[in-house]
């Protein structure tokens, strides 16, 4: 079993600073929010994104998954009463020559073993498609 410490800590009314092993994050914890630092929410997301991202990782040797990029691209829409997220989509844009089974293959696998998207599925529709990146996009 695996667990898991973050540490955080108020740096003054407009953020604070999240640590982790040798890695910081700048948290967005001013009520006026500010743009060079992830909100809690976007935080939420960025997790998604990098589950499903290091779960790509995983899965493409084990599947001989060939591809050339990965993007991620989430949407989560709020209410405010109570405040909570009330749905999150997500797109997956892979880079590939592979073919669509194969593409959706991946797709499976990656909703099946992404601990992070799994817990946040529990709590709140997540809902997404997996694309292949045409050119020019």
């Amino acid at each position: 079993m695996l667990d898991y410490r973050v540490s955080a800590r108020r740096i003054d009314q407009r953020g604070s600073l999240a640590r982790c092993k040798e890695a910081e994050i700048s948290l967005d914890t001013d009520p006026q929010g500010r743009a060079d630092a992830f909100n809690p929410a976007e935080l939420l997301l960025a997790a998604v994104a990098a589950c499903m991202l290091k779960s790509i990782e995983r899965v493409t040797p084990m599947l001989h998954f060939r591809l050339r990029g990965v993007e991620v691209l989430l949407h989560a829409v709020r209410q405010d009463r109570p405040p909570k997220l009330t749905r999150i989509e997500y797109q997956l844009v892979v880079d590939t020559d592979e073919a669509d089974r194969r593409l959706q293959l991946l797709h499976l696998n990656v909703r099946k073993f992404a601990t992070i998207s799994n817990t946040v599925a529990a709590a709140v529709a997540l809902e997404g498609r997996i694309l292949r990146r045409t050119p020019g996009s």
